[in-house]
C-alpha cells in the first residue's frame, strides 16, 4: 500500500477526518474498504512479484518528472556545493521505499543489479533528507540522514553522520546529537578528512554552546578553525570564521567578534561567496545595533537584504526583514516596523521555516503590546512559544518568556509576570546566553521593584547592568540604568540615582532610543514626586524636543 494511502487509512481508523470539510460516512466506509482491498491485494503478492512491482513503481514516477534526477557530487568531496532541487524530491520520500523494498527481493540475484538498486536507494535517501531539511522538517531529515548513514562508509559516512547530528540538535535532541557528531568525528579522522573533521567540531561547538559548555565549545572552536584553516579551503574557512563570530559575540567578546565578522566578510568576496556575503553583513549589522551602532546597522542590514533577493535568498531574507524590523521597533518607527514583520512572518510561513516564525511573532508580539494592543500581544506570544517548543528552541522560547511577562507588568499581573521571567531566566542560563539572561535578570529586578521588595530590586539590576557591560549590550545597559536609578531615588540615594540616569539616558540617546528615553523619563519623574524628590536636572532635560 503506497504511503500516502497508509497515513489515510490510519486517520480513519483513529477516528479523524483527513479533511477540514464535513465527509459523508459512506464515503468514509467506501474509503475504507478501498484501502483494505489494496493493502489484501498487495499482500497476496509473492516477495518477488512485490519488489518488481515497487521497481516498476520507481520507473514509472521517475517517466512522469523526465527521468532521474542527476547525480549529485559526494558529500564528502571537494566543491560538493549546496543542495540543488529538483521536482521529483517532492516524492523522493517515497522512491527511496520503492527502491529499499525493490531491493530486498533481489537477494541472491547478481552482485551487479544489488549493487545498482542500492545506489539509486542511496540517491533517493539524499535527495529525500535534503529536501525535509531544506523545508525545515528537521525530525523527518534526522531520520533520513541516518538511514543513509547505514549505507555509507569513509568520509562520506562522517558528513551524512554531521548532518544528522546537526538535525538532531535543532530538534532538541541533544544527547543523540553528540553522540552523532561522536560518530561523525570519528568518521573523518578514520578517513584522514581534516577539513570536515574541522566542520564537525564546529558544529559540536555549537551544541555545547547550547548546553551551557563554555569551555568545551572554546576548545572545538580552537581546533576547529586550525583545521578547516590548514585544509586551504578559503570559502570554508570564511563560513567557520562567521559562524565562530556569532559565537564570541553571543559570549560577550564584542571587538574580537567584529574583527572576525570583517575577516569573514573579506574571505566571501574574495572567493565570490555571495549568498554568505550576505550572510554575514546580517550578522555584522546584527552587532552593529547590540552595540549602539544605530545608522551603520541599518545600512548593513539594506545592504544584505539586497544580496540576499539577489541571490533568491527567501529564507534570509525573512530573517533581514524581521531583523530591520526590530531596528525600526527601537528607533520608533512603530508602523514601519509592524509592516516590516509581517512580510518577515509571511516569508517565514511560505518557506516552512517554523524556527523564524516563532521569532518574528514574538517581535510582533512585543510591537502589539508596545501599541497598546494587548489581546492580540497575548494571543500571538501564545502562538510564538507553541512554534518554539515544537522546535526545540530554548533561547527563543525564553526570550518569548521574558517579552509575555512584560505584558503581563503592563496589565497588573505581577505574580504572573515573576513566574514566567523566572522560566525565562532558567532556560538563558540553562544554555549559557549571558546576553539574554542580563536582559531577563533586569526585566525582573524591575517585577521586585512594583512589588516593593527593593533590596532584591537593587541587587539584580546591579548584576544585570554588570552582564550587560561585559557583554557590550549598550541599549539594555541604558535601559536598566535608568530603571535603577527609580530603584535609587526609593532607597533615598538620590545622588547615586542622578548618576545611574545620567549614565543611562546619554546612552539611549547615543543608541538611537529616544522612545524609550522618553518612557523612563517620564517614570522617573514620578518616582521622584512619590518620593518626595524634587526632579533631577537629567530628568527634565532628557526627552528629545
Amino acid at each position: 500500500m503506497d504511503r500516502q494511502l497508509t497515513s489515510r487509512a490510519r486517520l480513519l481508523k483513529a477516528g479523524r477526518r483527513p479533511y477540514n470539510r464535513a465527509v459523508p460516512s459512506a464515503e468514509i466506509a467506501y474509503l475504507f474498504r478501498h484501502a483494505v482491498l489494496r493493502d489484501a491485494a498487495y499482500q497476496l503478492q509473492l516477495p518477488g512479484d512485490r519488489a518488481r512491482l515497487h521497481a516498476l513503481a520507481l520507473e514509472a514516477t521517475e517517466a512522469c518528472f523526465g527521468g532521474r534526477p542527476p547525480e549529485p557530487l559526494p558529500m564528502s568531496g571537494t566543491g560538493s556545493g549546496r543542495y540543488q532541487s529538483h521536482p521529483i524530491d517532492a516524492r523522493a520520500n517515497d522512491l527511496a521505499t520503492h527502491a529499499g523494498l525493490a531491493r530486498k527481493g533481489l537477494i541472491g540475484a547478481a552482485e551487479s543489479q544489488l549493487a545498482e538498486m542500492e545506489a539509486v536507494l542511496r540517491h533517493y535517501l539524499r535527495r529525500a533528507a535534503e529536501h525535509t531539511e531544506s523545508h525545515f522538517r528537521i525530525e523527518a531529515s534526522e531520520v533520513l540522514w541516518r538511514e543513509l548513514a547505514s549505507l555509507t562508509t569513509g568520509a562520506e559516512r562522517g558528513e551524512v553522520l554531521r548532518r544528522a547530528g546537526f538535525a538532531a540538535r535543532k530538534a532538541g535532541r541533544s544527547a543523540e546529537s553528540e553522540r552523532l557528531f561522536g560518530e561523525s568525528l570519528a568518521a573523518f579522522r578514520e578517513a584522514g578528512d581534516r577539513k570536515r573533521e574541522g566542520m564537525a567540531l564546529a558544529d559540536r561547538a555549537g551544541l555545547s554552546w547550547d548546553l551551557g559548555r563554555r569551555e568545551q565549545a572554546d576548545r572545538d572552536w580552537e581546533a576547529a578553525l586550525t583545521l578547516i584553516r590548514t585544509s586551504g579551503d578559503r570559502r570554508a574557512t570564511g563560513v567557520a570564521l562567521g559562524q565562530f563570530a556569532t559565537f564570541l559575540k553571543e559570549t560577550g567578546q564584542v571587538d574580537r567578534a567584529e574583527r572576525t565578522s570583517e575577516e569573514a566578510l573579506a574571505i566571501h568576496r574574495e572567493v565570490a561567496d555571495r549568498r554568505s556575503e550576505g550572510i554575514a553583513l546580517g550578522n555584522l549589522a546584527n552587532l552593529y545595533l547590540e552595540t549602539g551602532r544605530v545608522e551603520k546597522a541599518e545600512r548593513t542590514y539594506e545592504a544584505a537584504l539586497a544580496i540576499h533577493r539577489e541571490v533568491r535568498n527567501r529564507r534570509f531574507e525573512g530573517v533581514a526583514i524581521g531583523n530591520l524590523a526590530n531596528l525600526c521597533s527601537e528607533t520608533g518607527r512603530l508602523e514601519r516596523a509592524e509592516v516590516l514583520h509581517e512580510q518577515a512572518l509571511s516569508i517565514h510561513r511560505e518557506v516552512g521555516n517554523r524556527r523564524s516564525e516563532g521569532v518574528a511573532l514574538s517581535n510582533l508580539g512585543s510591537l502589539f503590546v508596545a501599541t497598546g494592543r494587548t489581546e492580540p500581544a497575548e494571543r500571538t506570544f501564545e502562538l510564538a512559544l507553541s512554534a518554539s517548543r515544537d522546535m526545540g528552541d530554548r533561547r527563543s522560547e525564553g526570550i518569548t518568556l521574558a517579552n509575555l511577562a512584560y505584558l503581563f507588568q503592563e496589565t497588573g499581573r505581577n505574580p504572573q509576570a515573576e513566574r514566567a521571567l523566572e522560566q525565562a531566566l532558567s532556560l538563558q542560563r540553562a544554555i549559557g546566553d549571558r546576553r539574554t539572561e542580563g536582559a531577563v535578570l533586569g526585566n525582573l529586578a524591575g517585577v521586585y521593584r512594583e512589588t516593593g521588595r527593593t533590596k532584591q530590586a537593587v541587587g539584580a539590576f546591579e548584576h544585570a547592568i554588570a552582564i550587560h557591560r561585559a557583554v557590550g549590550n549598550r541599549r539594555f545597559e541604558g535601559i536598566h540604568l535608568c530603571d535603577y536609578a527609580q530603584v535609587l531615588i526609593v532607597e533615598g540615594r538620590v545622588e547615586e540615582a542622578h548618576r545611574a540616569f545620567r549614565t543611562g539616558a546619554a546612552i539611549l540617546r547615543e543608541v538611537g532610543d529616544f522612545k524609550t528615553l522618553e518612557t523612563k523619563t517620564s517614570a522617573l519623574r514620578d518616582s521622584c514626586s512619590k518620593a518626595g524628590v524634587p526632579p533631577l536636572e537629567d530628568a527634565r532635560d532628557s526627552a528629545p524636543e
